[in-house]
Formats: C-alpha cells, sequence, structure tokens
C-alpha cells in the first residue's frame, strides 16, 4: 500500500504541552507572580512604580495634545473597564496609534465617573490585573504610589522580546549609556521610548525636531561626528599622531598641549583659542586621571577620540524620532545599525567606547564639577561592565 495513500491509516498526533507564558519584563513577570498568588496589594505595588500607558489615535491627540482620550473597553467577560498597558505589552509600532504615559497617582486622580467601571491593566493576557475603582480604592492606590513609587532610572532595563544579538543589538548597545540614565529599555525599538508628547516636546526644545527633515538633519550630523565641538578630538588627535612619531611612547603633557596650539597659532587663531586650547588639553588629562581612579579607564588607559559620545546619541536619537512617528522603524533600526558600525570602527572594547563617550559628555556639559553629568557615566559604565545581564557583557566588541 502506498505509505502516502489517503486511505491509510494514521495515528492521531499527540497533542502538543501549551507554551509556558514568558514575560516581556520585569513589572509583567512581577504582577504575574503576584496574580498567581492572589496578592492583589502587591500588584497594586508593581503598578506604583511602573510606567503605564493609554492607547490613543495619533490624530486625535496631535488635535488637541491637552486632552486625554481614555475611552472604555470591555474585558473578555464583557466588564465595562478602562484600559492601561505596562511597557511589555505595548502592541508592535503603529504610525496611527501612539500613547499617553500616565502613573498610577494620575489614574487614581482621574474623574471616574461610574462607580463600577473597572481599571483593566493589560486585558486578556496572564498579566491582566482589574481593579474597582471606587473611591476607598483610588485613596489605596494613592497611599500606595506615595509609598512604592520607585523611578527606574540609572538601572539596566531589558525587554525579552527586543533585540539580544546581532548587528541591531550591537547599535543598541551602543545607545545604552543613555537608556540607563532615563530609564528605558536598552534593546526596544518599539512603539514607546518615552511617552509620545513627551518626547516631541523634547525633541523641539533640545533639538529643534519637529519633523522628518528635521530629524534627519540632527540623525545625520550625529553619524558623521559633527554635532560635538570639535576642539576635543583635534586635541586627541594631535597626541595620538605625537605618540605615533615617538615610537608609542605617550608625549608629555607640555609638548601635548604646546603642539596642539601650536597648530591652532599655525592656522591663523587668536590669542583666546589657542589658551583656550591649552586649557583643554589640561581638563583632558585631569579628566582622564579621574576616570582612571573611578575605573573608568584601566591604570595606563587614555581616551583616543569622543565620537562616541554622538554615536551613542544617534542611536537614541532614531528610538525617539520612532517614538515620535517622525520615522519608521526600517528607518530607525538602519540607523542604530550604522552607529554601531561606526562605534565598532573607531574603538577596541566595550570599555573604550565607554570612556570616549563619557569624556564627550563631560567637556560638553560637566565643567568639571563632577556632577550629575559625571556620576551617570560612572554609574553607567559600571552597570555595563559588571552586571551579568548587560549587553557589554553577552555581545563580543567584534
Amino acid at each position: 500500500m502506498n505509505p502516502h495513500s489517503p486511505h491509510q491509516p494514521t495515528t492521531p498526533p499527540t497533542p502538543m504541552a501549551p507554551t509556558a507564558w514568558i514575560p516581556p519584563s520585569e513589572t509583567e513577570l512581577l504582577l504575574h507572580e503576584a496574580g498567581l498568588r492572589g496578592d492583589v496589594d502587591a500588584q497594586i505595588r508593581v503598578l506604583a512604580g511602573a510606567e503605564l500607558y493609554i492607547p490613543t489615535s495619533r490624530a486625535e491627540i496631535d488635535a488637541d495634545p491637552d486632552w486625554v482620550y481614555w475611552r472604555p473597553h470591555p474585558d473578555p467577560a464583557g466588564r465595562n473597564c478602562k484600559p492601561v498597558l505596562t511597557r511589555g505589552m505595548l502592541p508592535p509600532w503603529h504610525p496611527d496609534m501612539v500613547f499617553h504615559g500616565v502613573s498610577l497617582k494620575w489614574i487614581a486622580e482621574f474623574d471616574w465617573t461610574d462607580p463600577h467601571q473597572l481599571l483593566a491593566v493589560n486585558i486578556g493576557t496572564p498579566a491582566q490585573l482589574l481593579l474597582p475603582s471606587t473611591p476607598p480604592h483610588r485613596a489605596h492606590w494613592l497611599r500606595c504610589f506615595a509609598e512604592h513609587d520607585t523611578p527606574s532610572r540609572n538601572r539596566l532595563l531589558a525587554i525579552r522580546h527586543g533585540a539580544l544579538h546581532g548587528p541591531l543589538a550591537y547599535g543598541l548597545a551602543c545607545g545604552v549609556h543613555l537608556a540607563v540614565g532615563n530609564g528605558v529599555p536598552w534593546n526596544e525599538v518599539g512603539s514607546v521610548c518615552r511617552d509620545y508628547l513627551k518626547e516631541r516636546a523634547l525633541l523641539r526644545d533640545t533639538w529643534g525636531v519637529t519633523d522628518h527633515p528635521t530629524w534627519r538633519h540632527q540623525l545625520d550630523f550625529l553619524l558623521k561626528a559633527r554635532n560635538s565641538p570639535y576642539e576635543p578630538d583635534f586635541a586627541l588627535r594631535v597626541r595620538e599622531v605625537l605618540r605615533m612619531r615617538l615610537g608609542g611612547e605617550l608625549p608629555s603633557p607640555d609638548l601635548w598641549r604646546e603642539t596642539a596650539a601650536g597648530h591652532l597659532h599655525d592656522n591663523g587663531q587668536g590669542h583666546d583659542a589657542i589658551k583656550s586650547m591649552e586649557e583643554l588639553v589640561r581638563r583632558i588629562l585631569r579628566y582622564e586621571a579621574r576616570f582612571r581612579a573611578d575605573g573608568l579607564l584601566p591604570p595606563d588607559g587614555r581616551v583616543s577620540t569622543t565620537v562616541a559620545y554622538d554615536y551613542g546619541r544617534a542611536v537614541n536619537l532614531a528610538r525617539w524620532g520612532l517614538s515620535a512617528r517622525y520615522c519608521a522603524p526600517p528607518e530607525a533600526e538602519q540607523a542604530i545599525v550604522y552607529a554601531g558600525a561606526l562605534s565598532k570602527s573607531a574603538y577596541h572594547s566595550w570599555e573604550s567606547f565607554s570612556a570616549g563617550y563619557a569624556l564627550g559628555r563631560v567637556l560638553r556639559f560637566d565643567e568639571e564639577e563632577y556632577g550629575t553629568f559625571y556620576e551617570q557615566n560612572v554609574t553607567a559604565h559600571r552597570l555595563l561592565t559588571e552586571h551579568e545581564g548587560s549587553p557589554w557583557r553577552n555581545i563580543p566588541w567584534r
């Protein structure tokens, strides 16, 4: 008998075991575990420190940015709910769907006109949570928020369904300093980086970005390493040229400073520019000494270029533009991958990239105060070099 005959008796297939649900982030994991225990208070405490999002039409929010469109939506059982999502449960990026970022405090203070309406977190998922919205319940939410609101800044966060390997993950890992500082997952290129309106406001006020052309203009400047002042990299190149001429031996500070200043003098620069260059060399030396003391550089380390600062910000500007709907995923991802490739060609390790990024940032903003701008670099560097879940520990530089 033909073994492939449709009349041949066959053994029924063995039913496959259901696939275990994998929470996309720590927030959903904690909600799910607390739900299995029946611990609603623990779930509310998780929400108190979580990012929560209300989906809305981009056309509506653009037409009236001051109004939050929060429409009811039934749960699978048909109950009247107001839906919110945690970050890990956001749907894929769509040009016409955006999100209001809200807190549990904002939700508790919302004008709940229907006392029977439920707050529905992650409707229809294993991380679902339905909460009554009566005044006593909302008062409890406010107390929990006051006690458990824990900002996620200066933490290394990741999304399980985000990029973890390959060129896209590599590029995202080059932008991880700002991801740590902003408290967003390092490996996500999706619907939200930050709240849609906040994203647009920050891009407008900080970068002058208001549409795709202005976003692309700023992105290209970063990818060409032309956003930061040219003087730091000029000074560092002078030191590298001198080192090669000296057979690999570093020039003395005096020789480096005099040579850099002499180049400016020979090119017709004025007294102020020459003095500024001399002081810049001194500042670089002082920062490098501090970097060595704080572990950003090895005992004999130095910074060869600060282009990491522009490349790292290019990764984030790509993510912000996507979140603000100034570009689509393919363009953002292409820019991120390219920024990663540029970084790889400019440095020899994650640690050297990090030191270059840190120097570029502090020279521009810190003014040798060793304040917030400096401390953020140290915190991020230590997290990224020591945390076992860090992309720098799991993605080879080359």
